[in-house]
């Protein structure tokens, strides 16, 4: 199986370059499955149903999501209602949203994706190894092609996720922090893994945000609203192929294009 995985979308300027190339990296990659992680949609931070959507219609097959789930409200009574969107499987019992999603290939073939929150340096939410390895056990009984997209801080937290779920599922892939690794790799026994994809957005700021107001927040402390970048859009992600038959990866690709024109 081959699955297409595209780092966190940030606010106009990443759904632009989404719709506008999202299709030729289709066209050059073929994947059965195409997950994007749509949780900074809205203006940077947070996403709404009408969102969600429209990047459906750019060639989004799963999305996924993370701790900034809830930053627009209107998604909470929406949620339930998306049958493409994944917000973290550890939240706490009774929140709305689905905490995993088995996707149709259309051959008889199905993948499973589900997503994870990090507990360092953010929100203390249930433990994602705990939730992590039980998960993974429930749906290798219904595919052998498991992935887990981990929304954490720490690489330390990435990693070790990575190993500890090594085998368990075909894909361990980090995202939150918009900064892409280089140390794509496949695991001894067989789960590909990379400790973040990286943005999908404007990289002429501060992960994604207008440098002036993060810059007055760390220089001299006093908060401000942050908005959207606007110069130089990059897409950024990792191509992912997957025996189906035992659900061991058998490569990855990190994928970073840069678009000379502007956004």
């Amino acid at each position: 199986m081959r699955i297409l995985f595209i780092g966190d979308v940030i606010g106009g300027v990443g759904r632009r370059i989404l719709r506008d190339h999202l299709p030729a990296l289709k066209q050059q990659y073929q994947p059965d499955l195409t997950i994007v992680n749509g949780e900074n949609l809205a203006g940077g931070l947070g996403a709404t149903s009408k969102l969600l959507h429209e990047i459906t219609t750019y060639g989004a097959q799963v999305i996924t999501m993370g701790n900034h789930t809830w930053k627009r409200s209107e998604l909470i009574k929406d949620i339930d209602t998306l049958d493409n969107v994944v917000r973290p499987a550890n939240f706490p019992p009774g929140t709305p949203g689905k905490r995993t999603v088995i996707h149709e290939i259309g051959d008889g073939r199905r993948a499973a994706v589900f997503n994870l929150v990090g507990r360092i340096f953010m929100e203390k939410n249930d433990c994602p190894f705990r939730a992590g390895v039980e998960i993974a056990r429930q749906l290798r009984e219904q595919t052998p092609v498991v992935i887990l997209d981990i929304h954490a801080e720490a690489t330390s937290e990435k990693i070790a996720m990575g190993w500890y779920l090594d085998g368990k599922v075909s894909a361990v892939l980090g995202s939150h922090t918009h900064v892409q690794t280089a140390d794509e790799r496949i695991l001894p026994n067989g789960t590909a893994f990379i400790t973040d994809v990286g943005m999908t957005g404007p990289h002429d700021g501060v992960i994604g945000m207008k440098n002036r107001q993060v810059l007055t927040k760390f220089v001299i402390g006093v908060p401000s609203r942050y908005e959207v970048s606007d110069g130089d859009p990059q897409l950024h992600g990792v191509f992912v192929e997957v025996n189906d038959s035992t659900g061991r990866a058998t490569g990855i690709e990190r994928i970073s294009l840069k678009f000379d024109q502007a956004v």
